[in-house]
């Protein structure tokens, strides 16, 4: 076996098929997101704007996140020394559950790496808990979902996209005295749209069904403290185990459920991804609670308002241009090109001829086919960093060798 060589094969069809994946190396400029600075491959370094990050309200910056986690540093140093199991659970570890616990509603919340990490090790956990557990998946579920529903060894269902009907016509032809949970989303970050939430809580009281739900993209930004659609919806009460993340509207990192304190505890002691993971650092865990503290408040509504005043007024100047975007009514706001090439060569020319970053998103990501640019605006893209984008996109669209019939083809 020549490994270097099956290597080579690996990564060449990545490049054949116009989805190799590169990184951008840039430094965020504190106190003035969204801008940041490029280091060009030839070592130069170039302004540019981030149109394609997830610190939706740009809380990665904000002065009480900073304070607390200087705070944290004086206080205890970077790391946290252990597992939470050794050594690993501080004050700030318990202060940020109960911060998350709080905000959803629920007697508990527990506190992983990442919410990769909390979705792939609840659900690969869930059946030892409830044996003969069923799990019905949602197909567009994040990649995380779909791997622990994948490893747990237990019996899955795949329901089609926010279909209910299908939904539930998967739920009739199983026994109804097995143990049921139904894993879904609030918001599905690629195309922006919303789960039917109430129609799937229906089905799940009428058999008898657990409820799983990833509001990664929607909490800080959704609800009258930012608890998500569930909470904006009043229907946060019904659902067995929320899933969300401290990475993107708040800015710092980790990922957590909220649930019973019986489910919380269950996970904490059953779950290999928690029992073996050194914990947040304490000045990670500070920097979130002071978040999420600050996001529940009367300012942190400010910003909701506005991001989505924002992303609605994008939307609306990138129609107007006739771009092909889809809008559920989210803050997403994706731009379909519907080929890889196509739309990393317009993510390229973006940056290095406007400075305006934007990653491109191909398969397996998105389904092929749809390759897009996913904008997310914030409350700190101002109007000058609009009109750039709008009139970039407008000239790229138009004018270059990457014309409006070829994009769209």
């Amino acid at each position: 076996m020549d490994y270097n060589a099956k290597l080579d094969d690996a990564l060449n069809r990545l490049h054949e098929e116009g989805r190799y994946r590169t990184f951008i190396d840039i430094e965020r400029e504190k106190g003035n997101f969204p801008h940041a600075v490029w280091t060009r491959p030839d070592g130069e370094k170039q302004p540019i704007t981030v149109w394609c990050g997830n610190d939706y309200l740009g809380m990665g910056q904000h002065p009480v996140v900073l304070a607390a986690m200087h705070e944290a540093v004086d206080a205890t140093g970077a790391g946290s020394g252990g597992t939470r199991n050794i050594s690993g659970t501080t004050v700030y570890h318990k202060r940020l559950e109960a911060e998350l616990a709080d905000l959803h509603q629920k007697e508990a919340a527990l506190l992983f790496t990442s919410a990769y990490i909390a979705n792939d090790a609840t659900l690969s956990t869930l059946p030892k808990l409830f044996p003969g557990l069923i799990i019905y998946s949602d197909e567009l579920n994040h990649a995380s979902m779909i791997e622990g529903v994948r490893r747990n060894g237990g019996a899955k269902r795949i329901f089609r996209h926010n279909d209910v009907q299908h939904l539930r016509e998967l739920l009739e032809a199983d026994d109804p005295a097995a143990p049921k949970l139904i894993a879904f989303e609030s918001v599905y970050s690629m195309d922006g749209d919303f789960g039917p939430i109430e129609a799937i809580l229906d089905l799940a009281d009428e058999f008898n069904a657990l409820t799983y739900i990833d509001e990664v993209h929607a909490v800080g930004m959704y609800g009258a403290r930012g608890a998500g659609i569930c909470e904006r919806d009043g229907l946060m009460d019904r659902l067995d185990i929320i899933n969300g993340t401290l990475a993107k509207a708040y800015g710092v990192m980790g990922g957590y459920i909220a649930a019973s304190a019986k489910m919380c505890d269950a996970v904490r002691s059953y779950a290999p991804g928690f029992i073996f993971s050194t914990s947040l650092a304490p000045a990670l865990a500070a920097g979130a609670t002071a978040s999420v503290a600050f996001l529940k408040t009367s300012e942190g509504q400010k910003l909701r308002d506005k991001h989505q005043e924002q992303a609605k007024v994008l939307k609306l100047r990138l129609k107007g241009m006739g771009l092909p975007i889809i809008d559920h009514g989210s803050h997403i706001v994706p731009v379909i090109v519907g080929d890889p090439v196509h739309t990393k060569k317009l993510s390229d020319m973006l940056l290095q001829d406007f400075g305006i970053y934007v990653q491109p998103i191909n398969f397996p990501t998105v389904p092929r086919g749809t390759e897009r640019l996913r904008f997310t605006p914030s409350p700190v893209h101002g109007p000058k960093e609009m009109d750039k984008l709008v009139r970039a996109m407008d000239q790229l669209w138009s004018h270059c060798a990457l014309n409006r019939a070829e994009l769209a083809g």
